[in-house]
């Protein structure tokens, strides 16, 4: 008897061949396109302003006054981020902020409260707020433009009420430095800010681990991996960055209070968005609703904790707005809405909902604060201002919709 044996087929002929660094590159741009284009246009506009401002623009006090200028906005933004991604959106945070700081200037100027405890009670408030807004919107199903809308009107008028149309001041030094402030200095004496060295030094650290985790978790599910080179040349580039800027800061004040909290803030919600069950609930809901609730998402749990993670940072953006200006006063807040949207658009967001990063809306924040920063420095009117922002965010909401016709979403 004869047995006919097939020849073992060729396991390498079957694979799929590998795939070239120009391929993995262009995959990788593609998937990351809104992201990387906005980190790019924030490069140019960054070095057009610098070369039309003769340095000026990146000078250390100028640098440091960037930040604390638009501090509050890139809080606000990171919230909306997460509401646009979970398919909602906010028009209350601009009332909101200037009714939390009317607050906190009662508490503080009125009634002598300490700033600590005044401070925690005004998260409380913006807490509150957003979890009446996300009730509405949650369980009784009320488009959040309308609640949302509705919370505008209201907080605006109760703002008027509390400051009986008047401003309050001063704060206590205390809360003016949660936005004037910077990181106290220690150390010998280096000629920079040592503290700020070392919060460099750990960024560093924290940025390559993450890089390296991510290949390493890349290689385990089998991956396309960015050849050796052009991942050590992005930790490179990434490294340069970090030192450049940590340099900046620390030839003057160092690193001031407001970037603190926004790093926190960046890390928190970054994380939670990555890799948080919440987070990915939030995803699923603002990409399809009824696909996520026939996989078991609690969409109306999850709406009420986004508005009131929403309603937090608008109290938080409401603190540091009035720390800055060192008055609670009844037009604060005025389209800080607005900003915040458009910062989220312009970082990434998606108007359907679903895609968005919160480290998109601090760079579309950033694209904003810069552009306004530079073009008053160079002596550009406010209305002129106002035309060229909104074209900038013409152009990225259009640049999102022309995206998803070329991938035939």
């Amino acid at each position: 008897m004869t047995t006919t044996t097939n020849p073992p087929k060729d396991s390498a002929a079957s694979a799929p061949p590998a795939r070239s660094a120009r391929e993995v590159l262009l995959e990788s741009a593609r998937a990351n396109m809104r992201q990387y284009g906005m980190l790019i246009a924030l490069a140019f506009i960054v070095v057009l302003f610098q070369i039309w401002t003769d340095g000026t623009l990146l000078l250390p006090n100028n640098v440091s006054n960037l930040i604390q200028q638009n501090g509050y906005i890139l809080i606000l933004a990171i919230g909306m981020m997460i509401v646009i991604i979970a398919g909602h959106i906010d028009l209350s945070v601009g009332s909101l902020v200037a009714f939390v700081g009317a607050m906190a200037a009662v508490m503080m100027v009125k009634h002598d409260m300490p700033w600590v405890p005044a401070l925690v009670l005004c998260l409380l408030i913006g807490a509150v707020a957003g979890a009446w807004q996300g009730f509405f919107i949650a369980y009784l199903g009320i488009p959040s433009f309308i609640v949302t809308l509705a919370g505008m009107l209201a907080f605006r008028g109760l703002t008027q009420i509390v400051l009986e149309g008047q401003s309050l001041a001063p704060f206590p030094d205390g809360f003016q430095n949660i936005a004037k402030g910077f990181i106290p200095e220690t150390g010998p004496y280096t000629q920079y800010h040592n503290p700020t060295l070392l919060l460099g030094l750990a960024a560093i650290a924290l940025l390559l681990l993450r890089e390296w985790r991510d290949r390493e978790r890349q290689s385990a599910y089998a991956l396309d991996l960015l050849p050796t080179g052009l991942w050590v040349a992005k930790c490179v580039a990434m490294t340069a960055a970090v030192v450049a800027f940590t340099l900046t800061l620390a030839s003057f004040h160092g690193v001031p209070v407001v970037m603190l909290i926004m790093c926190g803030l960046l890390i928190l919600l970054g994380y939670v968005m990555r890799h948080a069950v919440v987070g990915r609930h939030v995803y699923a809901l603002g990409g399809n609703k009824a696909a996520a609730k026939l996989s078991g998402v609690r969409d109306q749990r999850v709406t009420f904790l986004v508005f009131v993670n929403m309603g937090v940072l608008a109290a938080l953006a409401g603190c540091v707005y009035a720390a800055r200006l060192n008055a609670g006063t009844p037009q604060a807040g005025l389209n800080f809405e607005l900003e915040a949207i458009a910062a989220a658009f312009i970082g990434g967001a998606s108007m359907s909902g679903g895609v968005g990063t919160v480290m998109g809306a601090v760079i579309g924040g950033l694209v904003l604060g810069v552009l306004n920063n530079g073009m008053s420095l160079v002596g550009i009117g406010t209305d002129y201002q106002q035309v060229i922002k909104g074209l900038v965010l013409l152009a990225a909401v259009g640049f999102d919709v022309w995206n998803k016709r070329k991938i035939g979403r």
